[in-house]
């Protein structure tokens, strides 16, 4: 694996992976200011394949799809992150309408988009835990871009006009960070040549991350939605847990694993569904965003089990803050998570995207190598300190039920 800048300053990785027929093109571009209006950049990422000026929105899929050309463009919190996979000899091109894409979309759709996305998120919005999920974010990340959801692009985007895209796409263009990784069969010179040709138009520049900083979670909070045609409980509990930067990142990893994400072993699953019969699904989420992060339990039951869900989160939340864990049980999570980590690697896109991901985070292209030797050192009493110094603190509490449920488990009065 090799570091190489571009003559624009953009930082590129590049790893070579024989004998693989396809090579992966990743790009990262931060975002440094909170959209003016909810749902700007999403609106903006599904533009992208609606046309350019030299390519209407048929064309584009045609080409695409025809040359089996992979494009995929994703708006996350903290970044815009476009994914190219191609075979090896068609890299020029992808290259290339990934160029037109940045340089020549017209947003001419952006009236018909708005349409489609508004149907699409009061679609979703039908679910009942994507409602309670939203809710959820909304909750545990109060007064803050993180916490924006469906709810609030649907009331938003149709201030969005084709002038605030057009800027939108000026600004990621012409500001913030970015950086590129390549994963594949192909000579380094071959693409950084393409890369200059066709990426070598954007620019960096030294601006300053503008967004909201995340506030303190100062006290509990408790957010509930009656939804009387629910069949099902949708519970969510968070606190707020520090980003990838910390030092206890690794042993929040494990703890993730002990707990909830480990599937079929995992406490939460053993314990509220195995013995309890709580629930189908049951699991726990870390899920670290630059500025904050937050670690949440859910679970989805019948309504008539709240109180004794909420009960045994809590229990199982206590447990972990003051009992040492096993030999046997860390040593099974480390190789569990250590196990799942290198699925990451098993594409070519899979390894751009990581190697990509920590050098937009400034964590460098190796740093997984590093991480699972972390992994590795953790011990039991790092474990319940780490539980001790996150759970002790204030946490957020969500919860979806009929009404009728929500006053028997005290979270609503009548």
């Amino acid at each position: 694996m090799e570091r190489y800048t571009l003559k624009n300053g953009i930082k590129t990785i590049i790893k070579k992976n024989n004998n693989t027929p396809r090579i992966a093109i990743v790009l990262y571009i931060k975002l440094n200011n909170d959209e003016p209006k909810s749902g700007l950049y999403y609106l903006m990422t599904q533009l992208f394949f609606q046309g350019t000026k030299n390519r209407t929105s048929e064309q584009l899929a045609n080409e695409l799809d025809e040359n089996a050309i992979d494009l995929n463009i994703e708006k996350k919190a903290d970044y815009i992150r476009f994914k190219l996979l191609c075979l090896n000899e068609d890299v020029n091109l992808a290259l290339e309408i990934l160029q037109d894409i940045l340089e020549n979309s017209t947003f001419d759709e952006f009236e018909k988009e708005i349409i489609k996305i508004k149907g699409e998120f009061e679609s979703d919005l039908d679910s009942a835990k994507i409602q309670a999920q939203d809710n959820y974010y909304r909750t545990i990340f109060k007064n803050h871009p993180y916490g924006l959801g469906r709810k609030e692009v649907i009331e938003e985007i149709d201030k969005i006009q084709k002038e605030d895209l057009l800027k939108a796409l000026e600004d990621i263009r012409n500001q913030g960070q970015k950086n590129i990784s390549v994963a594949g069969d192909i000579d380094k010179n071959v693409v950084i040549s393409l890369l200059e040709k066709h990426i070598g138009n954007l620019k960096i520049t030294e601006t300053e991350d503008n967004r909201k900083q995340v506030e303190p979670l100062n006290q509990d909070l408790i957010s509930v939605i009656e939804k009387e045609d629910a069949n099902q409980a949708q519970i969510f509990r968070g606190w707020r847990f520090p980003s990838v930067y910390t030092e206890d990142y690794p042993a929040i990893i494990l703890l993730n694993t002990i707990l909830g994400s480990s599937g079929l072993s995992s406490r939460l699953f053993l314990e509220l569904r195995e013995k309890q019969g709580l629930a189908y699904t049951v699991r726990s989420v870390y899920e670290p965003f630059v500025l904050s992060g937050h670690f949440f339990v859910y679970i989805a039951t019948e309504p008539k089990n709240i109180k004794t869900s909420l009960k045994g989160f809590e229990k199982e939340i206590n447990k972990i803050m003051t009992e040492i864990i096993s030999d046997k049980e860390l040593e099974e999570a480390k190789n569990n998570a250590i196990g799942k980590r290198q699925f990451y690697k098993e594409t070519n896109l899979l390894e751009a995207s990581l190697n990509g991901y920590y050098e937009f985070l400034g964590l460098g292209f190796n740093y997984e190598e590093e991480l699972i030797n972390k992994i590795k050192s953790i011990t039991k009493e790092q474990i319940i300190d780490t539980a001790s110094k996150y759970f002790s603190k204030n946490s957020a509490l969500c919860v979806l039920a009929p009404k009728k449920y929500l006053v028997e488990a005290d979270l609503l009065k009548i």
